[in-house]
């Protein structure tokens, strides 16, 4: 059949697949994965199918927050390479028809930054109101009630320039002064540069954070909700330390830059309480970011029909309105395998919930190791890195369990990693299901993701069709996919018990997929199908 996606930018539907730099492959023993690490694994990541990468941040940082506290954005920190085995790693996914997205993170650097230095020696220097500063009340007390997402006051004293500084996250990352037009300037250049070298995109990192409310307005307080309050941050409102107006027109001049690079993608992080409309903001009709990254899956405790319907349901096929990504796991969220069901239904879940993935109507992301299935590894507290899991203890789940290291060889001390002392613990059930194991067994989970990625790409109501629900209870979800003369019904049993067909759905098609033995009679649990009408 034609490939609707021929008359489509590359990146509308596509299978992006992230890479967590540390801990994808180590070059050169030293315990942390690197982009030489990365590169010598390209020809695996192109195997699966997937339409590009994106990489998690590499640049040069003091690693408060493992990259994302950048203190030179045009340079890659040394523990993961140089700005040649860059060039390198671009070339070899070119080479294997890989595009390349990565991190950019423009709410905030780290304190360590040249920018930051030059901003606190002096209220009159050229970089002065490169950052958020501000004035103590006449008692001393911070300028604001605002309070960080990782826990505690918004706001630093700094005792060179007499004044608070802002930081929606870490101490050491203090908030740029997006407003500033020369900030702005020098943001979108730094696009440009790594625009020249060849990459294919950004997800911007924590967008919404970019502008706050110049007068310091303070935040209301929360209504109370049934959710556990583990952070200061979660007792707020967050009205006036992010989400200003004037980020929409800061994206439309990312948007305008990368226009002038042909074919590029842009995708927003954006998470809160108001991520929603949000969303849809950055991303409406045809001057702003291409797709949100939606964060309905990424911390939710169950997988259910309604919260499908749910997730779904706010990106219809409307003219005018972005275009969704969706994701399951990522380097911030604990894997959804050990997230959403138990370890004895783990294989079954696991194919269920990749056959869900790739129905979804948007982009889509695997997160490294997905693929295989990996869990969700227990670190001691004595071995956390995260200072989010470590100030808040035990209360907040460690993303240091998401980040360990990438198993390749099961039987080998290093699991092929490269480093048998890596920046983070093995995870010692991964190793029965690493790359080299699933490889050998053609019914492994690596398998099936390969053919359903092959088959998002083969069949255009998976990439690009419309989505319409036609069946939703307690436990069973069915929809329909739809592009030209192409419909696909995609029916899947999320609970623990055995369901029958839904009453009222056809079950004529021919079977393209089906999981743990689903059939038009009786669906098994965790088990999901999609038939071709």
């Amino acid at each position: 059949m034609p490939d609707a996606a021929a008359d489509r930018p590359w990146w509308k539907g596509a299978t992006i697949y992230q890479i967590y730099p540390r801990s994808f492959a180590d070059s050169n023993d030293d315990g942390i994965g690197d982009l030489p690490g990365i590169t010598a694994h390209l020809d695996y990541v192109a195997s699966l199918g997937v339409d590009a990468v994106w990489l998690s941040p590499f640049f040069t940082s003091p690693m408060a927050d493992f990259g994302y506290d950048v203190s030179d954005y045009r340079d890659v920190d040394p523990i993961f390479g140089t700005l040649a085995d860059f060039d390198a790693l671009i070339a070899r996914a070119h080479a294997l028809g890989l595009k390349i997205i990565i991190d950019q993170v423009y709410s905030h650097t780290s304190e360590e930054h040249d920018w930051f230095r030059q901003s606190r020696a002096s209220r009159s220097g050229d970089k002065a109101d490169w950052y958020v500063w501000a004035d103590a009340k006449s008692d001393g007390t911070p300028p604001s009630n605002w309070q960080s997402v990782f826990g505690g006051p918004a706001w630093t004293w700094d005792a060179r320039r007499g004044q608070y500084y802002m930081h929606n996250f870490l101490k050491d990352q203090p908030q740029l002064n997006g407003h500033n037009p020369a900030v702005q300037d020098e943001l979108i250049a730094t696009a440009r540069f790594w625009l020249d070298r060849g990459v294919d995109g950004f997800r911007l990192d924590a967008i919404n954070f970019a502008m706050h409310d110049p007068a310091l307005t303070d935040n209301p307080p929360a209504p109370a909700t049934n959710r556990a309050r583990t952070r200061s941050f979660d007792f707020q409102q967050k009205l006036h330390n992010q989400s200003h107006p004037d980020i929409v027109g800061f994206i439309e001049r990312i948007r305008a830059l990368l226009d002038e690079y042909g074919a590029g993608f842009t995708v927003a992080e954006v998470g809160g309480d108001d991520s929603d409309r949000e969303m849809k903001l950055f991303t409406g009709g045809n001057g702003r970011l291409n797709s949100a990254y939606g964060f309905d899956f990424l911390y939710a405790d169950r997988l259910t029909p309604e919260l499908i319907v749910d997730a779904v349901g706010n990106w219809p096929d409307t003219p005018g309105l972005g275009w969704p990504s969706w994701a399951f796991e990522n380097h911030d969220a604990p894997r959804a395998v050990s997230r959403w069901t138990t370890s004895d239904q783990r294989e079954a879940f696991a194919r269920m919930k990749i056959l869900l993935l790739v129905a979804l109507r948007g982009n889509i992301f695997l997160y490294q190791g997905e693929e295989l299935g990996l869990t969700q590894v227990d670190i001691a507290f004595d071995d956390l890195l995260d200072p989010e899991a470590i100030a808040n203890w035990p209360l907040t789940l460690s993303r240091d369990g998401a980040r360990t290291p990438m198993p390749w060889i099961g039987a080998a001390p290093d699991l092929g990693f490269g480093s048998t002392e890596p920046w983070l613990p093995f995870g010692e059930d991964h190793r029965a299901i690493a790359v080299d194991a699933q490889e050998a067994d053609a019914t492994s989970l690596l398998h099936w993701t390969r053919a359903l990625i092959a088959a998002r790409k083969a069949h255009p109501a998976l990439r690009l069709g419309s989505l319409r629900i036609v069946h939703s209870d307690d436990a069973v979800i069915a929809f329909e996919r739809e592009s030209g003369d192409e419909t696909l019904l995609c029916v899947f049993n999320l609970g623990d018990d055995a369901r029958d067909w839904p009453t009222g759905i056809a079950t004529d098609g021919d079977m393209l997929f089906a999981t743990d033995g689903a059939d038009t009679t009786t669906l098994p649990p965790l088990s999901g199908l999609v038939l071709q009408r």
